[in-house]
């Protein structure tokens, strides 16, 4: 069954956004497992604490740059297609990084991994939503995140586990052949999905001109930079609560993941029923208190687990409330691209902060939260100042009014 035109859904839509949620557990896993490696892979590659998180940093950049350049020229594909071929991309990424020795190549394989994943991500959620149709988008955008967010309940922190146990090399190992798995279920289980094939490439890029849409993409790229600035130096930030142990820093990132599943689901029920961009002020706003609330109390670990709990749900209710939004804005054929847009600059907002977190790491760990929370601020204070009509395109290609 070949699907072309889903804007009022299809009943069958929640077996192929559960698929396609599996695949983007992995993605998340392969996003999120080098935080908990990082002492590990500096040790290892002789490299400062900086640098290895700077594999982070181009994983991230590599998403950011390559997620809407591939969307748009592989929008006449079949989504199976395109899944199949982003999944394994992001296997044979991960097979060179588990068997490489030097710096160098490390980096070039994250690269390749950044690619694969973002090439996935990209047709997943605008897969999902047309599947689901209008009303049910934002369950079903929730659906696709929360195989991300429950990556770091259950794929961070096992690959944590296997690091510590049998070298950084195997939890990346891990990673390769889970992504190899999903590839051949996302092969046999998705329905040859085509979304429409008649746009242009000009077309399919067209959002990029939107000043709506780039307003949603700043939001995106300020909320995300604070987010991930504590959650990437994890064992820096909160070191006087982990003390070094690796089960203390696993347990953070289940605690964090688990709460951020919950928020992710809760914010695409909300979605659907409330106005996005409220959703995501809420949240936005939630983020910067958390941050503030976890400067003085990063030095006891259970009011520091009590606070990364709190973190995850608000931090993950802002991406999937963010693509129900930046969907209204698609053209025909370009639903693919700007939830492409939507994800690069989260994964943007990563680079930045491992970059930027590297930065602050010279001077005092305890810099990180203050930042983090200014920069979640300003996405907060941007989310309530944006809240002009809009226009979005409807199933014809006719602009038609609307209101975020």
């Amino acid at each position: 069954m070949a699907v072309n035109d889903t804007s009022a859904g299809t009943p069958h839509w929640r077996v192929p956004t559960a698929v396609l949620a599996l695949g983007a557990f992995v993605v998340g896993t392969d996003g999120f497992i080098i935080v908990g490696l990082l002492p590990e892979i500096r040790t290892t590659l002789h490299v400062s604490t900086g640098a290895a998180g700077q594999l982070v940093s181009l994983f991230s950049l590599a998403y950011a740059i390559l997620g809407p350049v591939l969307a748009a020229f592989t929008g006449t594909w079949s989504r199976r297609r395109v899944l199949v071929t982003g999944v394994a991309l992001l296997a044979v990424g991960n097979a060179v990084t588990a068997s490489a020795h030097q710096y160098g190549l490390v980096l070039v394989s994250r690269v390749l991994a950044g690619a694969g994943a973002a090439l996935f991500m990209a047709s997943a959620v605008a897969t999902a939503a047309y599947l689901a149709g209008e009303e049910r988008r934002g369950r079903a955008i929730a659906m696709v995140t929360a195989g991300a967010t429950l990556a770091l309940v259950l794929g961070a922190p096992l690959g944590t586990l296997i690091g510590g146990a049998w070298g950084w090399q195997a939890a990346i190992w891990f990673v390769a052949a889970v992504a190899a798995a999903v590839a051949t279920v996302v092969a046999v289980l998705l329905p040859p999905v085509r979304l429409d094939q008649g746009a242009t490439l000009r077309q399919r890029i067209a959002p990029l001109t939107n000043r709506r849409v780039l307003r949603i993409l700043v939001v995106t790229l300020l909320a995300f930079t604070g987010i991930f600035l504590p959650f990437t130096y994890m064992s820096a930030v909160f070191a006087p609560a982990v003390g070094g142990e690796q089960a203390r820093l696993a347990l953070l990132l289940l605690v964090f993941g688990v709460a951020a599943t919950g928020g992710n689901l809760a914010a695409g029920t909300l979605a659907d029923r409330y106005d996005p961009r409220r959703v995501v002020l809420g949240a936005t706003v939630g983020v910067t208190a958390v941050f503030l609330i976890m400067l003085p109390i990063r030095e006891t670990f259970v009011l520091v687990a009590i606070a990364t709990a709190l973190s995850g749900v608000v931090s993950y209710s802002v991406i999937g409330p963010q693509q129900h939004r930046i969907i209204t804005y698609a053209p025909p054929g370009g639903a693919s691209v700007v939830t492409s847009l939507n994800t690069s600059a989260a994964y943007l907002g990563n680079f930045l902060s491992s970059a930027l977190g590297a930065i602050i790491l010279t001077r005092s760990a305890a810099l990180v939260l203050p930042v983090a929370a200014g920069f979640a601020a300003c996405a907060a204070l941007l989310t309530w100042l944006l809240r002009e009509g809009g226009e979005a395109v409807d199933e014809t290609g006719e602009l038609t009014a609307t209101a975020k």
